[in-house]
């Protein structure tokens, strides 16, 4: 397993607070030829969440917790010179920016979709007319997802005026982008309201990792995910919240299986099992979202890991 202790340095340099690039260097050391890059990590609404009066967002303009980015991986190949998203999240902007090593450049050459929630897509918008005007990127996507975007307003109008090129996609069936590089989409099951959802096992040239970032229950996946996370060196799953009764509304009406439940499944699984798993998509009231909480504590000291923006993973 490569977790990139030898590397911390260097996505330390990528500072972000309140939204704001404050500084980058580069490092004496080189990152990773190949490498998973960590641009955001809360749930679909960010962090700060609007409209939230409670403590957990309050830190947040009190000056006492960084902005948190919607989920996000780039991911970086530094062999063929070549960097990729998944998702088009609402900060898109930024996330490219921390990509490309905090330069202006707005170069990406492809974009791997989820499904059709509003943090997973919403930002392909800024690649359109109205801001960057983008020529032929590359958007990779299942059929129902490639189908909602021809289809509907205004991101039909990314393709009809060629700002991005979709590129369907098929359940288990590899994207190979280079000879060392692929990325694999599969179902799991979550609220299809207008597309279905996948997951993505990503290979690179040393390590494969994993990224579910929206599961319903992990019960109702054909798949076991203990045995899943056995296979790569890293799992990015779904930890939107940490338990029940987190928000003020029936949690059914938003299902993913809860940090409570996910540690209960891998209880009896050795350190090394569960130091591959890094819990991404939390919601702004998961406690494990805010910095040096006792329970982001917790999970660290049960071996588990909890993304950290601008965090990177070697490939």
């Amino acid at each position: 397993m490569r977790f990139l202790n030898t590397y911390r340095a260097f996505f330390i340099a990528v500072l972000f607070f309140s939204g704001v690039f404050l500084s980058f260097s580069v490092l004496s050391i080189d990152p990773p030829a190949q490498y998973i890059q960590v641009l955001g990590i809360s749930q679909d609404g960010g962090y700060p969440h609007i409209g939230c009066q409670k403590t957990c967002c309050q830190l947040y303009y009190q000056g006492k917790q960084p902005k948190k980015y919607v989920t996000s991986l780039g991911i970086v190949d530094r062999i063929n010179n070549t960097k990729y998203l998944i998702e088009a999240t609402p900060n898109i902007t930024d996330q490219i920016r921390m990509l490309n090593q905090g330069s202006e450049s707005s170069s990406v050459d492809g974009i791997f979709l989820t499904h059709a929630h509003i943090g997973h897509y919403t930002g392909l918008m800024y690649l359109g007319r109205e801001a960057l005007g983008a020529k032929n990127i590359p958007v990779y996507a299942m059929p129902k997802m490639a189908q909602y975007l021809r289809s509907n307003g205004p991101w039909s109008q990314l393709v009809a005026l060629q700002n991005i090129q979709l590129n369907s996609m098929q359940n288990r069936v590899p994207v190979a982008v280079n000879s060392q590089l692929q990325l694999t989409p599969f179902l799991v099951p979550h609220r299809d309201e207008f597309s279905e959802t996948v997951g993505y096992l990503i290979e690179g040239k040393n390590t494969k990792a994993l990224f579910i970032p929206d599961i319903d229950k992990w019960h109702l996946w054909e798949k076991d995910i203990v045995e899943e996370v056995k296979k790569v060196d890293y799992a990015f799953i779904d930890a939107t919240f940490y338990s029940e009764g987190e928000i003020p509304r029936p949690m059914s009406e938003v299902p993913h299986p809860f940090i409570e439940e996910t540690l209960e499944l891998f209880r009896n699984e050795s350190e090394t099992i569960r130091s591959k798993i890094i819990f991404i998509h939390l919601n702004h009231s998961n406690p494990a979202l805010l910095d040096n909480h006792p329970s982001k504590k917790r999970l660290k000291k049960m071996g588990y890991q909890v993304a950290q923006q601008g965090a990177i993973f070697e490939l």
